[in-house]
């Protein structure tokens, strides 16, 4: 399993339009084959901020994902609401304390 962590920015106008897409669409998005976990947070300082935070079976699933119909319809709602670049990062959980 691996930790996947997006960080994007958004036109503050467009906020609302994001997260209702998200709001559509996450049930979707936890239920793909291979992904175990899904949040979105939001930036405390910076707003216009959010970051998705998905577990995934595997590196495998996740490629299937971002190859499939609902990565795509997803990103092509979501990136025109952006004001800055995503940032992207696949990292392994090394410790986790409950």
């Amino acid at each position: 399993m691996f930790v996947r962590i997006v960080k994007m920015g958004f036109q503050p106008d467009k906020i609302d339009e994001f997260l209702w897409n998200f709001e559509e669409n996450k049930a979707k998005i936890r239920g793909f084959e291979g992904c175990e976990f899904l949040e979105l947070y939001r930036g405390k300082d910076n707003t216009n901020q959010f970051f998705t935070y998905s577990y995934w079976k595997d590196e495998e699933s996740l490629e299937n994902y971002r190859n499939s119909e609902l990565f795509k319809n997803v990103w092509a709602s979501t990136k025109i609401l952006f004001n800055e670049k995503p940032e992207a990062w696949s990292v392994d959980k090394v410790v986790s304390l409950e």
